[in-house]
This record gives C-alpha cells, sequence and structure tokens, in this order.
C-alpha cells in the first residue's frame, strides 16, 4: 500500500475506523486522533505538518464513513 499523508483524509478515516471500530469519531479528542493517524503502519508524512482544519477533516470523514 502506498504511503499515507496528511492530506488522504479518506484513506485515514477507513483506516482509523478499521483500527479503532468501537470508537465514536464525535468524542475524540485531536491530541487523540493525532497520535492515532501518527501511528498509523502506511502513515509516512511530517507529524507536525498537521492542523486543526486537517484533524477536523479527518473526523468528518471518519463520521462519514462510519454511517
Amino acid at each position: 500500500m502506498a504511503a499515507i499523508k496528511w492530506t488522504d483524509t479518506l484513506e485515514i478515516a477507513i483506516q482509523l475506523l478499521d483500527a479503532h471500530p468501537d470508537v465514536d469519531p464525535k468524542q475524540i479528542r485531536f491530541t487523540d486522533l493525532h497520535q492515532w493517524v501518527t501511528a498509523l503502519p502506511e502513515f509516512d508524512d511530517d507529524v507536525n505538518r498537521s492542523n486543526e482544519k486537517i484533524l477536523e477533516a479527518i473526523q468528518m470523514a471518519w463520521i462519514d464513513e462510519q454511517a
């Protein structure tokens, strides 16, 4: 599988849903979300490159995928 960057919000959301199926993404703190994204096996980007807008986009994609 190709490396995942912060901008791959849908792919990140899908992998987070697989990795944390019992988590309600509406309740997650951005600090935890950041940690979980950077822990994904295919994640390969600067860990400091994220911001609130990126994390929010990942969270929204995760919510959409869970529905």
